[in-house]
């Protein structure tokens, strides 16, 4: 137990690579709880076009969990018999960023750190992970909700471009591509005349990264078996559902990108179904090179391909004194 103090485990990678099966393995195996670091598992209502896991028993809590203290304050989402954090924590209307993240996961990391378990982050939005792994302190800017509709109507590429000329040095590393990004940084540069450089502020954790390491012939594969299965669990009427169910504007929902982006195009008959698998299929695979690139400027992620090289090189990280 000493020897497992304030280490945390994190599993990464590219969408579609396997992530969530190897954290509730070494879930299993290490008496561990896992940490979702996923931009879109947040949101309620958005399960098949984000691949969440599935809850055991929907809206209670097993008897093996009923007596813990969640002193993070935080109810987990249970899945297979191992506690998951940070899934279906708000509604898809609620504006969320990675400074609340942060800020919400710290307590929960402590948390499961206070219960003797081992805390494990899995996902794929680099940017959150980051801001754990390197306790990264942010600056405090309100929503400006006026900007943001107006925001919200541009493409990326006018993002980008309103960015570079706002603050040059910002765009040096930010993805290009993602608009709720660009909008933050737009955002916090008209209010603060620049986006200040994110502060590290040193942590009292030690961090193993582990990457899940697949060939890209492997993944687009498993990306495109992963697409038709999601489409044939019915992705197309989740979307119909936050239009109808929970009053989301097409707008809206788009800017959650990917499936989302391209399936309202579909419902308003723009594209047709073979276009719309087309694109999805490729926004996935823009997707995953797009976390690639981030990851790998990363030197301190152990890239490794089989389960049991994942799970010795863990073990020797939880046992060792640091």
């Amino acid at each position: 137990m000493e020897k497992r103090k304030n280490k945390i485990i994190v599993i990464l990678g590219p969408t579609s690579s396997g992530k969530s099966e190897v954290a509730v393995k070494l879930a299993k195996k290490l008496d561990g709880e896992v940490i979702s670091a996923d931009s879109r598992q947040i949101y309620r209502g958005m399960d098949i076009g984000t691949g969440k896991v599935e809850p055991d028993r929907p809206g209670e809590i097993p008897i093996k969990f009923a007596k813990d203290k969640f002193s993070s304050g935080t109810t987990p989402f249970i899945s297979d018999g191992i506690a998951h954090y940070m899934i279906d924590i708000i509604s898809p209307k609620t504006d969320y960023n990675v400074a609340k993240f942060k800020k919400q996961v710290d307590k929960i990391i402590d948390d499961i750190l206070q219960r003797g378990k081992l805390p494990i982050i899995c996902g794929g939005t680099g940017f959150w992970i980051k801001a754990t792994v390197d306790n990264v302190n942010f600056p405090e800017v309100a929503p400006n909700k006026k900007l943001r509709n107006k925001l919200h109507n541009y493409s990326a590429e006018r993002l980008f471009n309103m960015l570079q000329k706002l603050d040059p040095e910002r765009t040096k590393n930010i993805d290009r591509h993602n608009k709720v990004r660009l909008i933050r940084a737009i955002e916090i540069c008209k209010a603060m005349g620049s986006v200040p450089r994110y502060k590290t502020q040193g942590t009292r954790y030690n961090f193993l990264q582990i990457g899940i390491d697949i060939p890209k012939e492997k993944l687009q594969q498993t990306i495109k078996k992963r697409l038709e299965k999601r489409f044939r669990q019915g992705m197309i009427k989740e979307v119909k559902d936050l239009r109808e169910k929970q009053n989301l504007s097409w707008k809206k929902i788009q800017s959650f990108g990917l499936g989302y982006f391209w399936i309202p195009l579909f419902l308003q008959n723009k594209i047709s179904k073979k276009e719309l698998f087309k694109k999805v299929f490729q926004a996935e695979k823009d997707y995953a090179k797009r976390q690639m690139t981030w990851f790998q400027k990363d030197k301190r992620i152990h890239w490794l391909k089989d389960y049991k090289k994942i799970e010795k090189e863990t073990k020797h990280f939880i046992s060792k004194i640091l």
